[in-house]
């Protein structure tokens, strides 16, 4: 068995289908196929146990699974760490960044990256922080975006900013002419919110229920602008950083201070404690602390954040 049939068996079960991972691996699916029953043949044991359309791992192929792992990510550690020797200012890095910290805090950092660092590939994922936070954690990205407070034990983190959220209501709310408002206010209403995929979605649900109710939720989406379009159009209140409010529709939505409780949103840049990081990965690292560290108190000052005194 070779790395090429390791990373096949891998991805399948990874997408839990053969042809999502003849797609992912840029194969046909009957290649997928040849290549598992060459594995089964030279093992002379079947890796998945088929029923119908769909199929199950065989012992055999969780003990392949169990091993795979580790052996593929040391495999790209040496591949990733050969081409630095070769390559100094070349190479690839996999970032991800939820869409609200992509749209509002990313876009110079990149350009400038890329200015100074053309021979470096910056592949983006966009998605919620509690998936990039796995995604980081396994290997699968070299560093991403996540809300504060991250495993400390497991990552190493640059702040990005300090923020917090505020409540967003329609411009036609009873709500909208307030500067300030409590989260017991809004056990009434419907709320809009991130989907589980993101941090926030857990979070707001879990202070409201601090707050003695349970919201009722009547949309989720993963996209900031269409949150806030929905609340523009009366279908609810979402709660979104400050940062994020300055992007917002002012003739269709307000932006209301929430004082009780403060729920902080601090997206910081995470890379693994353990591990090898590629010389692009860590120029990256090293680019954005000096970028964020010089900008930190022009980005608090823009987001809107509101200090505890104000």
């Amino acid at each position: 068995m070779d790395i090429r049939q390791l990373q096949v068996v891998s991805e399948i079960i990874r997408q839990g289908s053969f042809t999502k991972a003849a797609e992912t691996l840029h194969v046909t699916q009957p290649t997928i196929s040849k290549i598992i029953k060459s594995i089964e043949d030279e093992l002379q044991m079947e890796l998945f146990a088929r029923e119908g359309r769909a199929f199950k791992l065989t012992d055999a192929g969780h003990a392949i699974l169990n091993h795979a792992g580790p052996i593929l990510q040391a495999f790209d550690n040496l591949m990733q760490e050969l081409n630095d020797l070769s390559y100094l200012n070349k190479g690839s890095i996999r970032f991800g960044v939820p869409p609200m910290a992509g749209a509002r805090f990313f876009p110079e950092v990149i350009k400038q990256f890329q200015e100074k660092y053309p021979g470096i590939t910056l592949g983006m994922l966009e998605d919620g922080a509690r998936k990039i936070e796995e995604s980081v954690a396994d290997g699968t990205l070299d560093a991403g975006v996540v809300l504060w407070p991250a495993d400390e034990a497991m990552f190493n983190s640059i702040p990005i900013v300090k923020d917090r959220l505020k409540v967003i209501v329609p411009a036609n709310h009873s709500f909208a002419e307030r500067q300030r408002i409590s989260l017991r206010e809004l056990a009434a209403e419907s709320f809009v919110l991130f989907n589980s995929d993101f941090a926030l979605h857990g979070r707001i649900i879990n202070e409201c229920r601090q707050a003695g109710f349970d919201p009722r939720i009547v949309h989720e989406s993963s996209q900031w602008d269409f949150i806030g379009g929905m609340v523009g159009a009366g279908l609810g209140v979402a709660m979104l950083p400050g940062a994020v409010c300055n992007l917002l529709d002012e003739e269709k939505t307000r932006a209301i201070a929430l004082d009780d409780p403060i729920i902080p949103w601090e997206p910081v840049l995470v890379w693994r404690r353990e591990g090898y990081l590629s010389r692009a990965a860590r120029e990256w690292v090293r680019f954005m602390r000096n970028y964020f560290g010089e900008k930190q108190h022009v980005l608090h000052e823009q987001s809107g954040a509101v200090g505890e005194n104000d």
